[in-house]
């Protein structure tokens, strides 16, 4: 049976594309395909990244993505947790990051609702014509990242009264994630689980790398995520 790697590569000559024209149609960089077909699966980073990028690249040539993701679990090593991560598994009761992270997601409340508060005061008329909220976020260090918890579900789908022309993007899981307002890029990076941003404008361009932890709620309407753990997947919204 031929290798993960050689099977996209087969699949792709066959086609008689390059690896240049591959990545201009499904947006993924040309040298990540390269790894793939390589199997080189470190120089692409996490494993829920190379998921992502597998199953697309794999729906683009007409393969079983879901079959190529499987073959890549049995390939690939096993994840293991830091040896931080690790010894607070091993303890009993709530761990210092959930503490922690409890402590950071009232932080975060608390900020975006005095800064919403302050804006609207400052602004009559029209409180949401001004540029980008932008909300601060923590980023967690490569070794151990604290778990932020989500809101319930009720929270989540309460519209925010006078919210409109506006765009909030939430992470519910580690993602890359690229926010386009009027043609200008807001935000562009890896951020964390428990990211919340809200954008103003006409219309907004999204692009993640991980689409199952990423929603988008749009003039205050219950938010909805942006497709399956691991998809790459970009949306354009009207304001």
């Amino acid at each position: 049976m031929a290798a993960l790697g050689d099977e996209f590569r087969s699949a792709r000559e066959a086609r008689g594309l390059t690896l240049s024209d591959v990545a201009e149609q499904i947006h993924i960089r040309s040298v990540y395909l390269s790894a793939i077909e390589n199997e080189d699966w470190p120089s692409i980073g996490a494993p829920v990244y190379v998921r992502g990028f597998i199953r697309t690249y794999a729906r683009f040539l007409g393969l079983d993505g879901e079959a190529a993701v499987a073959a890549f679990n049995q390939a690939a090593p096993p994840e293991r947790p830091s040896p931080v991560v690790a010894a607070e598994r091993g303890r009993g009761g709530p761990s210092l990051w959930a503490i922690l992270g409890v402590a950071i997601a009232v932080v975060l409340v608390a900020f975006v609702a005095y800064e919403w508060w302050s804006y609207t005061q400052s602004t009559p008329g029209n409180p949401l014509a001004g540029p980008a909220i932008a909300i601060p976020t923590v980023e967690a260090t490569a070794e151990a990242e604290p778990a932020v918890p989500e809101p319930s579900s009720a929270a989540e789908a309460t519209p925010v009264p006078g919210l409109r022309h506006a765009l909030t993007i939430r992470l519910t899981q580690r993602s890359w994630l690229r926010v386009t307002i009027d043609g200008k890029t807001e935000i562009e990076g890896i951020f964390p689980a428990g990211t919340q941003r809200i954008f103003t404008g006409v219309t907004a361009d999204v692009r993640v790398g991980n689409a199952g932890g990423v929603t988008a709620s749009v003039d205050g309407r219950p938010p909805v995520s942006l497709g399956k753990d691991g998809d790459v997947v970009e949306q354009h919204f009207v304001l």
